[in-house]
């Protein structure tokens, strides 16, 4: 709980901290008030294509998912250093979900238990069906705005956070 609290209050108390600063690698961070979401998937649902479809719909600038519960019938996740997804059909458990969105592109992760308990989890992509619910919970960065830039170090497009004007 305290981890929660201290949380929200470096996410909402803008005016202890500066607009815009470099952290310790050098690279822009945003200080923004944040603006909680919650919201329901239903049976059938894609989570990604929902999601996506959630933030063009509300202009989401940069959000990230703070909780979801609920289960899928068919995952579908890249696992590390794959270049291909994983779908499995079955019935699953999500047990935690983490990561970076905005209305243009995202970057989400998954862990996800079977009947058996066994606990597995990746990038998510599409193909993530929702089989009884998927309770979301998202924290909207009012101030800060996301995209996507291509980083030779890692050879991927990798998040850039600016202050939204």
């Amino acid at each position: 709980m305290k981890l929660i609290l201290t949380l929200v209050l470096a996410l909402t108390s803008t005016a202890l901290l500066p607009q815009s600063h470099a952290d310790f690698a050098g690279t822009p961070s945003v200080a923004s008030k944040m603006r909680a979401h919650a919201f329901r998937l239903k049976p059938g649902q894609d989570f990604m294509i929902e999601i996506r479809k959630w933030a063009r719909e509300h202009k989401i600038k940069a959000a990230s998912i703070i909780s979801v519960v609920g289960s899928f019938k068919k995952v579908n996740l890249r696992y590390a250093n794959q270049e291909n997804g994983t779908a499995q059909e079955g019935f699953f458990e999500i047990v935690s979900m983490v990561g970076t969105f905005d209305d243009t592109s995202e970057h989400l992760h998954a862990s996800v238990s079977n009947g058996k308990g066994e606990t597995f989890g990746g990038h998510l992509l599409t193909g993530n069906i929702v089989y009884t619910t998927a309770e979301v919970v998202v924290a909207e960065l009012e101030d800060a705005k996301f995209s996507r830039e291509h980083d030779a170090a890692s050879g991927w497009d990798e998040l850039v956070v600016r202050t939204k004007k």
